[in-house]
């Protein structure tokens, strides 16, 4: 059983190294703003759970599971925030691609002038 627990544990680092290296090259390759907020959250944190699962199954240590859960709790809770926080101030400042969205729900908030503040 731990031996199978152990290659559990290295498909879940493989898997999670990948997935951050996938935001890390969406980062860099993306064109705007929005594209990038969304490379910089969601495979980030999901990579980042799955590192920390495969530290957790290979280490199997109560102490560690409480730490990474707790690591990956505020990584859930802090990702989404920020993500909205960059995505907020590429759309208030003007830096992001408005031709080729399909939606925008934030031009009724916004002012006539950029840099002005409601």
């Amino acid at each position: 059983m731990t031996e199978f627990l152990d290659y559990a544990g290295a498909v879940a680092l493989l898997a999670g190294a990948l997935f951050c290296f996938a935001a890390a090259l969406g980062l860099v390759r993306f064109p705007d703003v929005l594209t990038r907020m969304h490379a910089a959250t969601k495979p980030s944190v999901f990579g980042l759970i799955l590192l920390l699962t495969g530290v957790t199954l290979i280490l199997r240590d109560p102490k560690v599971f409480t730490m990474l859960s707790l690591a990956v709790l505020m990584q859930v809770l802090t990702a989404p925030v920020s993500g909205h926080l960059i995505s907020r101030s590429a759309h208030r400042s003007g830096q992001w691609d408005a031709e080729h969205a399909a939606v925008d729900e934030l031009a009724d908030d916004q002012p006539d002038e950029p840099g002005t503040s409601t």
